[in-house]
C-alpha cells in the first residue's frame, strides 16, 4: 500500500457531502475517515475484481467484473447502467463532432421545438446513431441465447423501474432541497454534484487506490469511470446514513433534555415558544466522526436474511468478509 495516507480529496468530499444533504461545513477529521473509507472500498472491490478475473482466466479486470461486484443492489446497478449509457452517447456525440458531422447539432436539438426548423431526412437518420444504447450485463438471461429479440421503445421495462425507485426517491428529496435555492446557489449545487475522484485525476486516483500494488493490470478509462461513479455512491450513502443516526441522537438529546434536566419553572422556561423577536437558535452543527463510523457500523452490519448463511456448527465465522457499500 501507499505509505503517504496525507488527505488528498477533502474538496471533493465536501462537495459530494453538500450534495448528499450536508448543509454544514465538515471538519478534517470527518472527511479523512471517510476518504480512508472510500480507499478501503476500492482497494477492497478491486482486490475481488482481480480474483475474478484470475478465475477467469486473464490478467486485466473488466467492467462486468465490477457490476458482478454490485449485482445484488439493484437500483445502484441501474444508475450505473444509466450512467454508461449516456457516457457511450457523449462519447459517440464527440466522435461524429470530431469528424465534422452535423451529428452533434441534431442531438442536441432534436427533442427541442425551439431549435428551429423541421427534421429532414438527413435528421431523421442520424438521430438512431446517437440514441442511448442499453447496457447488457453477461448473466442477463438475454445473453444466454444468439438470437436476440428485437427492442420496442414504447415497451415498458417493470424491472427497471422497481430498481429506479430508490433513485426517484434521492431525485425528489434533490428536487425538494433546490426548490427554493436562488441561481447562484443552484449553480453551486450543479457545480457540487459534478465533484469526482477520477474525473481529470486519473494519475493521482491510480496511485492513491493502489494500482499496480492491489492489481497487475492497467485499467482502462471505462474501469476508473465506474470506480468514480461508486466512490461517489459509497459518499453519498455514508453521509445520507450518518444524517440519519445525527438526527436520531438529536431527538434522543431532545428527549432526554425534557425529562431528566428537572420539573417546575425550569420545564416551563424550556417549553417555552420562541417568539418573533426572539434571537436565532443555534446554527446546525455538522456530521462529526463519530456518526461517521456509526454508520459504517451499520452499513458494515450482516443482514439477518443472511446469517443464517454464513452459520458454522450455529456459530458465525470469527471473521465476516467486508461489506461494499
Amino acid at each position: 500500500m501507499a505509505s503517504d495516507r496525507t488527505p488528498k480529496y477533502r474538496q471533493e468530499i465536501q462537495q459530494m457531502m453538500f450534495v448528499s444533504g450536508e448543509t454544514a461545513e465538515p471538519s478534517i477529521e470527518t472527511t479523512s475517515l471517510i476518504e480512508e473509507i472510500v480507499r478501503q472500498q476500492v482497494i477492497e472491490i478491486l482486490t475481488r475484481s482481480t480474483a475474478l478475473a484470475t478465475r477467469r482466466g486473464v490478467r486485466s479486470i473488466s467492467t462486468d467484473d465490477l457490476i458482478f461486484l454490485i449485482r445484488h443492489d439493484k437500483a445502484k446497478v441501474s444508475r450505473l447502467k444509466t450512467f454508461l449509457s449516456w457516457k457511450d452517447v457523449r462519447k459517440n456525440v464527440k466522435d461524429s463532432d470530431d469528424k465534422g458531422g452535423g451529428d452533434a447539432a441534431d442531438f442536441a436539438g432534436a427533442d427541442d421545438p425551439i431549435a428551429g426548423g423541421v427534421a429532414g431526412p438527413q435528421d431523421v437518420a442520424a438521430k438512431p446513431k446517437n440514441k442511448r444504447a442499453k447496457v447488457g450485463l453477461a448473466w442477463d438471461v438475454n445473453s444466454f441465447y444468439s438470437v436476440q429479440v428485437p427492442e420496442r421503445d414504447d415497451e415498458e421495462d417493470e424491472e427497471e423501474e422497481e430498481q429506479n425507485y430508490a433513485t426517484l426517491q434521492r431525485l425528489a428529496a434533490a428536487d425538494e432541497r433546490t426548490k427554493h435555492m436562488t441561481k447562484e446557489e443552484y449553480v453551486f449545487w450543479s457545480e457540487c454534484r459534478q465533484a469526482s475522484f477520477t474525473y481529470r485525476k486519473s494519475k493521482r486516483f491510480r496511485e492513491w487506490a493502489g494500482f499496480g500494488i492491489v492489481t497487475e493490470s492497467k485499467p482502462n478509462d471505462d474501469i476508473v469511470d465506474i470506480l468514480g461513479f461508486l466512490t461517489f455512491e459509497i459518499v453519498q450513502t455514508l453521509t445520507e446514513e450518518a444524517l440519519k443516526v445525527k438526527e436520531r441522537e438529536e431527538r434522543e438529546k431532545n428527549r432526554r433534555g425534557g425529562t431528566e434536566n428537572g420539573t417546575g419553572e425550569h420545564m416551563k422556561k424550556r417549553k417555552r415558544e420562541t417568539g418573533l423577536f426572539d434571537p436565532p437558535e443555534e446554527g446546525r452543527t455538522p456530521v462529526e466522526p463519530k456518526h461517521i463510523r456509526e454508520a459504517y457500523r451499520k452499513l458494515q452490519a450482516t443482514p439477518n436474511k443472511n446469517i443464517a448463511m454464513l452459520l458454522h456448527n450455529g456459530r458465525l465465522p470469527p471473521r465476516t468478509p467486508l461489506r461494499l457499500i
